[in-house]
């Protein structure tokens, strides 16, 4: 009897190829699953991430709020054309401090994942009260009013707290300092060395154009502007052969 005539038993078999089914299923899975048990952690750390500054955070709290990430993904993919365009792709490692993450799966407009630096603050603010005044085909909707919205802190430690609860290491100085970090870092006139210290690469000074108050645009514009700064990834490049 032929491989063939034997694999022809187990398709007429409805039992056979139930429990041959299962038992191949059930090796993958082992397979599969099985050595995770035996990692502490499945992301690889990288230098550079760090947790979200306060003033980060609430803006990151805005921008789901709005449901940005109905339209804008935060993963680039290791594709020739998405790396052309957006950036180096994404790590595992820049989303470890997400809860929940931003990946997105639909793009109604561009990938986020790089975008912190390629703008000015000014344009940030612009595009976000009047889109289509800087991208003429945008779809987006205004956001003018966060301008106009002050952020209101009565203990945005609880913020940290609550993040620090599911993993991300905020220490008890970032915690007790959140406030002040908040309101201090965009603040033109304010001491940012312990923002600085604590939240290195966090875009400090006015953001929205407004020293008089903090506000929400301030918040989403230090969000925006810090999204895939952190890593280094010339280094990355260069271990590639990229030039």
């Amino acid at each position: 009897m032929g491989l063939m005539d034997k694999h022809a038993i187990i398709e007429k078999n409805a039992t056979l190829l139930l429990v041959g089914s299962l038992l191949v299923v059930t090796v993958g899975g082992i397979v599969e699953i099985a050595p995770l048990f035996y990692l502490d952690n499945t992301i690889e750390k990288v230098e550079g991430m760090r947790p979200y500054s306060p003033l980060e955070l609430a803006g990151r709290n805005i921008y789901v709020r709005e449901g940005c990430y109905l339209c804008h993904s935060q993963m680039i993919r290791p594709f020739r054309d998405e790396v052309e365009r957006y950036g180096h792709y994404s790590l595992a490692a820049e989303s470890m401090y997400d809860h929940p993450f931003q990946w997105g799966s639909k793009r109604t407009g561009p990938d986020l994942a790089r975008v912190g630096n390629r703008y000015s603050n000014e344009w940030h603010v612009q595009h976000l009260m009047d889109p289509r005044s800087v991208v003429p085909e945008s779809i987006m909707p205004r956001y003018a009013f966060l301008k106009d919205a002050p952020i209101e802190v009565k203990d945005f430690s609880t913020h940290l707290v609550a993040n620090a609860r599911v993993g991300v290491p905020y220490s008890d100085d970032m915690i007790a300092h959140a406030n002040a970090d908040l309101m201090a870092q965009a603040d033109p006139n304010a001491d940012v060395s312990g923002v600085e210290k604590r939240y290195p690469k966090a875009k400090v000074g006015d953001l929205d154009g407004n020293p008089q108050q903090v506000t929400e645009m301030d918040a989403l514009v230090a969000y925006l502007q810090m999204l895939g700064t952190l890593v280094d990834f010339k280094t990355y490049d260069d271990a590639a052969g990229y030039r």
